[in-house]
């Protein structure tokens, strides 16, 4: 649904389309034989503006890009009681390095507004749209490929927005088996009730399953009942699948185990794109062990990022101070604020002069949570009380860059066993800083507690909240500030073993041919 491949190309809103943009930059880079279907969306995400007072408000404002080609196909899909033409655009691969993309749209001659606006917003509010857009991008990205003449050996589908397509494909070949055989699904979704699901009956009068009896839809795709569980039925459809972490695919083994009949879930751990996201500067530096000039570099990207913190808050921040980001979407899982929580310990740490800290949020929340642009807001309302604070908008691949280049400390506090990976962090460490994290996702198989990051205990028991954030406090006062004011030395050797140890394991290259070599062939 989402790849965030390049700054000028919205069509992503976080980390599902900044993986997404990786794959495809490290398929580029790896020549593999691969294309990405996703979709068009007319205003994107969001743009992240504000209010009068300083308050977030979601504009929609119209994208157009002049690089991407018209490919001139055209077909009609049968949905909400309509015929609805869907057209189909191209990146070609030199135009950012990417694998070759073609991006979906409904918005296109012959439909009216109702139909046109399907391909409208990322992950539309509205129900009937929501699913109108999943089955643009399964059935219409099962189309365009019969459109192309072009018989793909794999279908990956990356999340279960596009499970619609496995049932047109099952209309196809009429058999399970030569479905399963062309399909592999990646779920990042680490608890049950994550998973989305709908009534069979409302996906049916949409067109969902492309005219398939529902007797013949339940027998098929492991549903019991009347609820239809997409993730369920990719994973009834396909032959391999995979969570995106060592410890994500255990959890899903273990939620999933129920269901005898599915796809073997293994583990494919995400990365991210050496190529696109490391300085330069701070790579050769990282290759030849030079801590000076990667101090000096530090402070100089710090001083860059610091030129927005000043544009957007009017304040101005010190390179010389400790600075500590948490930025990426905001979601109540990933607890934004749990750096306030305890406010006083919050002011004590945020006013002492003699080891001071500068600390910056960004993140965009999705438009219609009400709970995480309040928690957004509060943040920012609570940034007027400190010169040392700042809450940012606009938390898209280019500001997110600014951020990684910036931090100190890479802030990241879902709770455990929520975050199937979380990628923000590797780019941080490859970027020469330091994480500060729950034992989560991906740092289960990066972190080293005071080696090349600094992990929190995990939490047991009734108010693992209040655990996480008193331990949060505690390490801050007593491990992450005094380390970098006290022993600037053992912070340097961090951060080279942090850079080192991200380098290859986290780096989509890697990812990109786990993929290639495990979960298509």
């Amino acid at each position: 649904m989402e790849f965030a491949v390049d700054q000028a190309l919205k069509i992503y809103s976080g980390g599902l389309g900044f993986l997404a943009g990786s794959h495809m930059r490290s398929v580029y880079a790896l020549k593999q034989n691969l294309i990405g279907i996703g979709m068009l969306w007319k205003y994107g995400y969001y743009d992240q503006g504000r209010n009068k007072d300083g308050s977030m408000v979601p504009e929609f404002h119209e994208k157009m890009y002049s690089y991407l080609v018209d490919t001139q196909i055209r077909f009609q899909i049968p949905m909400m009681g309509k015929n609805v033409w869907v057209a189909a655009y191209y990146l070609a691969p030199e135009t950012f390095g990417s694998a070759p993309l073609f991006l979906l749209t409904t918005d296109t001659d012959g439909n009216d507004e109702s139909t046109r606006a399907i391909s409208y917003s990322l992950y539309d509010s509205d129900v009937t749209y929501k699913v109108a857009q999943c089955m643009v991008l399964g059935i219409g990205g099962a189309r365009l490929l019969e459109a192309l003449q072009y018989e793909p050996e794999v279908y990956h589908l990356n999340e279960a927005h596009a499970v619609s397509a496995l049932f047109h494909l099952y209309k196809k070949y009429q058999k399970v088996a030569e479905v399963q055989k062309k399909v592999v699904f990646t779920t990042h979704t680490p608890e049950e009730a994550g998973n989305e699901k709908h009534d069979i009956h409302f996906l049916d009068k949409l067109g969902f399953f492309s005219g398939i009896d529902l007797e013949t839809v339940r027998k098929i795709s492991g549903i019991r009942d009347g609820v239809f569980n997409h993730s369920l039925a990719a994973l009834s459809l396909s032959h391999k699948a995979n969570g995106v972490s060592k410890l994500h695919g255990e959890v899903s083994r273990k939620m999933w185990k129920t269901h005898p009949k599915i796809a073997p879930i293994g583990h494919i751990t995400n990365a991210q794109n050496n190529a696109y996201w490391v300085d330069p500067v701070l790579e050769k530096a990282r290759l030849d062990k030079d801590i000076d000039t990667i101090v000096a570099r530090k402070k100089e990207l710090k001083k860059v990022l610091f030129k927005t913190v000043a544009d957007q808050s009017g304040k101005l921040f010190d390179p010389d101070v400790l600075t500590i980001v948490w930025a990426r979407r905001f979601a109540a899982y990933k607890r934004p604020d749990m750096l306030v929580w305890d406010i006083e310990r919050f002011k004590r740490i945020m006013a002492n002069t003699e080891q001071p800290v500068q600390v910056i949020w960004a993140g965009k929340p999705y438009p219609k949570d009400e709970g995480a642009v309040g928690t957004f807001n509060h943040l920012f309302y609570l940034s007027h009380l400190f010169p040392n604070m700042a809450v940012l908008t606009g938390y898209e691949l280019a500001l997110s860059k600014l951020l990684k280049d910036g931090a100190d400390v890479w802030l990241n506090t879902p709770v455990v066993t929520r975050e199937a990976s979380g990628t923000s962090g590797m780019t941080a460490a490859m970027n020469a800083a330091l994480n500060l994290s729950t034992f989560d996702g991906w740092i289960c198989e990066f972190a080293k507690d005071g080696h090349n990051a600094f992990l929190l205990p995990v939490a047991k028991g009734e108010d693992i909240n209040k655990q996480d954030c008193d331990n949060l406090m505690e390490t801050l006062e007593r491990s992450v500030i005094p380390t970098y004011y006290n022993a600037p030395e053992k912070w340097q050797e961090m951060t080279l073993n942090s850079m080192n140890d991200v380098s290859e394991p986290f780096n989509s290259d890697r990812m990109a041919r786990e993929y290639y070599e495990s979960l298509y062939s």
